[in-house]
């Protein structure tokens, strides 16, 4: 199925994760992609801003006042992408549709979800195109997005946490989560992430640019593949 612009007529469709945000940002294609949560003191997810096109939010976060910080850089937005539905992904979701009526993609049901999405779809993100693969492990639901250029992975790959600087994944030591489930979304990552893909949008820590390292984007996913198949407990108290 292929999503691009703003769909027609919507009708209504409704733990926490890795490690603490870091300031996020850069250009996708050339159009500005904000970390809107990047001040919050309260736990939250990054939360991304992609201008363009199509303006669209990669999650909601859990930050008070997120919308008013959209609003700051967009006066119109056409859609939010939930990853998953942890709480630090959509505790804001309920005041940015208030904030903007943006239709809400999400593989999940939600309540105010108005477009489900699906493996193998293709959603446009600012100026860009990505398609969405499922990739459960560390929540059923959970979806990246992976375009030409750019990684929009939640929380099943992460390049730096509390437990790895180089190359991470979601925990899965809670009530509904699964390592095998994740290993196989790193899995397929790896085998569906163009060459061409340099640049990480994480749910948590900061966003790995390849131009900025020795390491491509794919020796990142290969090393936090390495780790989760090790099957150790990813945090100490796990």
């Amino acid at each position: 199925m292929r999503i691009e612009g703003r769909p027609g007529p919507r009708t209504s469709g409704a733990a926490p994760s890795g490690a603490g945000v870091l300031p996020a940002g850069g250009e996708l294609c050339g159009v500005s992609v904000r970390n809107v949560t990047s001040g919050a003191t309260e736990f939250t997810c990054n939360a991304y801003l992609v201008e363009g096109a199509v303006p669209t939010l990669i999650d909601a976060g859990a930050m008070p006042g997120v919308a008013s910080e959209i609003a700051r850089h967009v006066d119109e937005l056409d859609r939010v992408v939930i990853t998953h539905q942890h709480g630090d992904h959509v505790a804001e979701l309920e005041a940015v549709v208030d904030a903007f009526d943006p239709a809400v993609y999400a593989a999940g049901d939600h309540p105010r979800r108005t477009e489900p999405l699906a493996d193998g779809d293709t959603i446009q993100v600012g100026d860009a195109s990505s398609e969405v693969v499922t990739t459960p492990g560390h929540a059923d639901d959970h979806v990246s997005l992976v375009g030409q250029t750019a990684v929009f992975s939640g929380d099943v790959l992460v390049y730096d946490d509390g437990a790895f600087d180089d190359g991470s994944f979601g925990r899965t030591d809670m009530v509904g989560q699964s390592r095998e489930r994740l290993i196989e979304s790193l899995r397929t990552l790896a085998d569906r992430i163009p060459a061409s893909a340099t640049r990480l949008y994480a749910g948590h820590g900061s966003v790995f640019d390849a131009d900025d390292h020795d390491d491509s984007l794919q020796t990142v996913v290969d090393r936090a593949l390495e780790r989760a198949e090790r099957r150790e407990p990813k945090y100490p108290e796990e």
